[in-house]
């Protein structure tokens, strides 16, 4: 290892909202772990598998929902880190804490450490709308995007829509109280689109953006630590080869690959707002114009960051962990070639993909190594407490996915 972290510093993945199978919490907790680093977690109880990694120190149970008020959630962080007794690197790993991180700086900053930056700039990156609008204002290539206001609103769009059309939650960290859709869903027609929007209320939280065809398009992903004048002190790209669920949900299988011009478009877009910290960005290149589109701007630590890693052992983790307190973070390439693979999703979505015409023409023949989420040798029972906890319920909830989106084929799938 060419480095050395402070291991006087311990790191706490924060993370709000029932999800207990979150490899990247996981992930971070080996990053730093494997280093010495003192590790903590929020955990939804004692029996996750971030739990029972041998690189936790302590797991703090504390279930939450994600739709708590902020105050609420600021005092229990202070009175974690209390129990810690020690400065604290905070690692975010969802939208909602990330959001209460930023705009409750002053508060948390007399216990942890974090990058600063605008409070409010989270919060918008997180919203579809908000990261549209930003996308406008500094020529980033987005999906063409509506904001409806009302059913009326929406019946005017369907009017002239040309269809598929894809809806998601406007607002990432409101999707935990009141979501409109289970996540991003293609509408195949005007009527689909009609029936849905019956449920949505008087107050619609949805965007309703054009469908990119699979057939002409190829999945990138950029996750990348920025300093505290927006440098980027850790830059990796990478192409998705598979999600679940299909084309709209988690990193099934991913590829590390050498893109220079999507490294470029996401670090003059991070100058240009600001932004310091881990970012995890999605992106889709339309082979129609040549040009990549930005989808999800995500504030935070993504569940498959530990596909990325330079020639120094560094990953966006490990980066702001040393930064933070004060170390030089080392250059190096990024391991191309790698792999990633999230064992309990990518069966599904490998099955999936067979039939839906998508391609990933950029993803090598061969992989020249292969991370996966859940199994380390040095590290066993998340595995095994993921496969406990997966078989029955992870069974249902795929099965659930599969009758949403079949059902969908003529109404709302993607």
């Amino acid at each position: 290892m060419p480095f050395a972290a402070d291991r006087d510093v311990p790191g706490l993945i924060v993370k709000f909202g029932d999800y207990p199978l979150h490899h990247g919490g996981v992930g971070a907790i080996r990053s730093l772990g494997r280093l010495g680093v003192p590790m903590y977690a929020i955990t939804e109880d004692r029996y996750t598998p971030a739990a029972s990694s041998r690189y936790l120190k302590r797991a703090f149970v504390w279930p939450t929902s994600g739709a708590e008020e902020p105050e609420y959630l600021v005092e229990g962080l202070l009175r974690i880190g209390r129990r810690i007794g020690r400065p604290t690197v905070l690692v975010p790993t969802d939208e909602e804490a990330a959001v209460l991180i930023a705009e409750h700086q002053d508060a948390l900053g007399t216990r942890f450490l974090f990058p600063r930056l605008e409070p409010g700039l989270p919060r918008r990156l997180a919203s579809k709308q908000g990261l549209h609008e930003l996308c406008v204002e500094h020529g980033i290539p987005s999906p063409t995007s509506a904001f409806p206001q009302s059913y009326d609103d929406i019946a005017a769009f369907a009017e002239k829509a040309c269809f598929p059309v894809v809806a998601k939650n406007r607002e990432a960290f409101v999707r935990r109280k009141r979501p409109a859709v289970n996540g991003t869903t293609r509408i195949a027609t005007r009527e689909g689109l009609l029936t849905l929007a019956r449920d949505w209320g008087e107050q619609p939280g949805v965007i309703l953006q054009e469908y990119l065809p699979r057939e002409q398009a190829e999945d990138w992903i950029v996750h990348a630590y920025f300093g505290a004048d927006s440098t980027p002190l850790a830059m990796f790209t990478g192409v998705k080869v598979r999600s679940w669920p299909p084309h709209a949900g988690m990193t099934a299988n991913a590829y590390v690959v050498d893109n220079p011009e999507l490294a470029d478009l996401a670090a003059r877009f991070v100058k240009q707002i600001g932004f310091s910290g881990i970012v995890d960005l999605d992106l889709r290149f339309d082979r129609r114009d040549g040009r990549y589109k930005l989808l999800d701007f995500n504030p935070r630590v993504g569940a498959q960051f530990r596909l990325f890693e330079n020639e120094s052992a560094v990953d966006v983790v490990r980066a702001m962990h040393l930064d933070l307190t004060g170390r030089t973070v080392p250059e190096g390439e990024q391991r191309a070639g790698h792999r990633y693979v999230v064992e309990n999703i990518d069966l599904p979505a490998l099955l999936a993909y067979r039939r839906s015409g998508y391609t990933t023409p950029h993803a090598p023949a061969r992989a020249s190594g292969t991370e996966l989420a859940w199994l380390a040798g040095d590290d066993p029972l998340p595995f095994l407490t993921m496969l406990a906890r997966f078989v029955r319920p992870g069974a249902k909830h795929l099965y659930q996915l599969w009758r949403t989106n079949r059902r969908g084929s003529s109404t709302s799938t993607k």
